[in-house]
């Protein structure tokens, strides 16, 4: 069978079981819609943390961005990593105890205030709707190639699919899917990779494949080395001391903006006791693992084709994918000296070949001449990896409308099922939304992602833990804070983001920090502003001041007697 066949046959297989978990698992109340009824298996949850946390951005795009920007890719890779255990170890235990399922119901709570659980809301709402935008351009990329349609056409389908089962089943039909995602998502990852670690290295374990000899005797990393720089490239494995500060700044903004990113810290709800929120926590660190380690071996083995296949080959003679890719409009060729040769150099003004970063992954076993199933399998992995986390993001979305904005502010009265309603409308309002934006994203996905992390940092992992190790912090610090810390973040992001009006002139940086990263000097604000205030202001209730002390206590968290609903 052909490739297009494959890809028609795994993609529709995988459909298929996606929909039939979402209509057998509906959510039939709140509590299930929410949180799945609090009652997933650790390793269950375990995987489908993962799968929530493998977004577009890692299955698609980390690779990518690796295979081109060499050692400073590992920035994705070094704080997305970092800020799961990060949140795993020092957070998502004490906010299980807690006993708040959202970000706003936990930051209302503890700091006592209406007004604090508005601003927590709209910093949710903010930083979801940014991130799923990310989402959106995966799925546009992965349907426009299985589709070999343009890439808007593939948005406006995706637009369709995850309107059908985000909306219909809920956290508990979400978990389940996301379980199924993570199979199909980390077979197809690993799978490829092994097969091209063996082509290029004779060598089945990718991790180890990308640092051996190749099949000419030359270590792989030297030979991709000097295939950068005869194109005019810096050499791949370079150390940029000159964005060594940015490099740390959108580390920092990755790893404490997944701190405080809610529709991962809602996992922690799904299972039934404080224990199983930390042995899931492991178990998705396992399952993240899998996929992180081999991601800078697909990104060498990716490059070095990449660069082997096109450089200097006639256009007439370019492989099938090549023509396949260039239909979506991600891939194209400009013959600027008319020699009808593919000229890939450094130099813009000669370079002829343009590759959108996010296509690489799904490229790959294509350029490699990998067997058609790997390539199809490929595309459903990475629509899996996508549609879970924009499932789960726009879960968030529509818990912070029904359930934060209606049930707890405007509509204390509001019925169950008109709370329900309410969440199903709000995904589907935000389904709509967020792919149009898809359409036209102020960057990569990872880049896209990294904003939203940005935008996480500055606004709440400061409120969260504070909220949690200092119980001298009251409403007044916390809410200047989160202000202070979302609003300058996202001033400086539409300042400089040319795709959102800005200047786009990387001089014109603070100290040489992009966009991707000031959510860290956000965050370091939110954190003065809110110790400075709540120091000059009156302290807490006694009553808040003895809570936070009994959630950070690792015996008798059950009396709290909270309920997650």
């Amino acid at each position: 069978m052909s490739a297009q066949t494959w890809t028609y046959l795994l993609v529709g297989l995988t459909f298929f079981i996606y929909i039939i978990i979402a209509i057998v698992s509906r959510a039939g109340s709140t509590k299930e819609f929410y949180v799945a009824g609090g009652g997933i298996n650790p390793i269950a949850n375990g995987m489908a943390t993962a799968a929530d946390w493998m977004s577009a951005a890692s299955f698609l795009s980390m690779t990518g961005l690796i295979a081109f920007m060499g050692f400073s890719g590992g920035q994705y890779l070094m704080g997305w990593t970092g800020g799961y255990v990060l949140l795993a170890l020092l957070l998502a235990p004490y906010l299980r105890k807690f006993g708040k399922f959202t970000v706003p119901d936990f930051i209302g709570e503890r700091y006592y205030s209406k007004n604090a659980r508005l601003v927590a809301l709209i910093c949710a709402l903010f930083v979801s709707f940014t991130y799923v935008v990310g989402q959106m351009k995966g799925v546009g990329v992965a349907f426009a190639r299985f589709l070999n349609v343009p890439f808007d056409t593939g948005v406006l389908i995706g637009i369709g699919i995850v309107f059908f089962y985000a909306v219909l089943g809920g956290m508990k039909g979400i978990t389940y899917t996301q379980v199924a995602q993570f199979c199909v998502l980390i077979f197809a990852f690993t799978v490829p990779a092994i097969f091209i670690s063996l082509q290029m290295t004779g060598n089945p374990i990718p991790q180890v494949g990308f640092g051996s000899k190749g099949t000419d005797g030359v270590y792989l990393l030297e030979k991709l080395n000097q295939l950068s720089v005869d194109l005019g490239f810096d050499a791949y494995t370079k150390v940029n001391k000159d964005n060594l500060i940015n490099m740390f700044f959108i580390t920092g903004a990755l790893m404490f903006g997944t701190a405080g990113l809610p529709h991962v810290i809602v996992r922690f709800f799904t299972v039934p006791r404080v224990k199983d929120a930390r042995i899931s926590a492991g178990w998705a660190l396992l399952f993240i693992a899998i996929l992180y380690t081999t991601a800078p071996a697909v990104a060498v083995f990716a490059r070095t084709n990449l660069i082997n296949t096109l450089s200097e080959t006639p256009y007439k003679n370019a492989p099938s994918w090549f023509s396949n890719w260039e239909k979506t409009g991600l891939l194209t060729f400009d013959d600027k000296n008319g020699d009808g040769k593919i000229q890939y150099v450094s130099d813009t003004t000669n370079n002829e070949l343009k590759v959108d970063q996010d296509i690489i992954v799904l490229a790959n076993p294509e350029i490699a001449d990998l067997p058609p199933w790997v390539i199809g399998l490929v595309v459903a992995g990475g629509l899996a990896a996508a549609l879970s986390t924009a499932a789960g993001l726009l879960l968030v979305i529509s818990t912070s409308i029904s359930h934060d904005l209606l049930k707890n502010y405007l509509q204390p009265n509001i019925s169950e099922k008109g709370e329900l309603f309410a969440a199903r409308v709000a995904i589907a309002v935000a389904v709509v939304a967020a792919g149009l934006a898809g359409l036209n994203p102020p960057g990569f996905v990872a880049q896209v992602v990294a904003l939203a992390f940005g935008l996480a940092a500055s606004s709440f992992f400061p409120a969260i833990i504070l909220g949690i190790f200092d119980k001298r912090m009251n409403r007044e610090g916390a809410v200047s804070g989160m202000i202070t810390g979302i609003l300058f973040t996202a001033t400086y992001i539409i300042y400089f983001k040319p795709q959102l009006g800005g200047s786009g002139l990387p001089e014109d940086y603070w100290f040489g920090i992009s966009p991707e990263g000031i959510g860290t000097l956000g965050m370091l604000f939110n954190f003065i502003i809110a110790i400075l205030v709540s120091r000059f202001t009156a302290p807490p209730p006694k009553e808040v001041q003895e809570l936070t002390e009994r959630i950070r206590t690792p015996r008798g968290s059950t009396s709290l007697n909270r309920s997650v609903h």
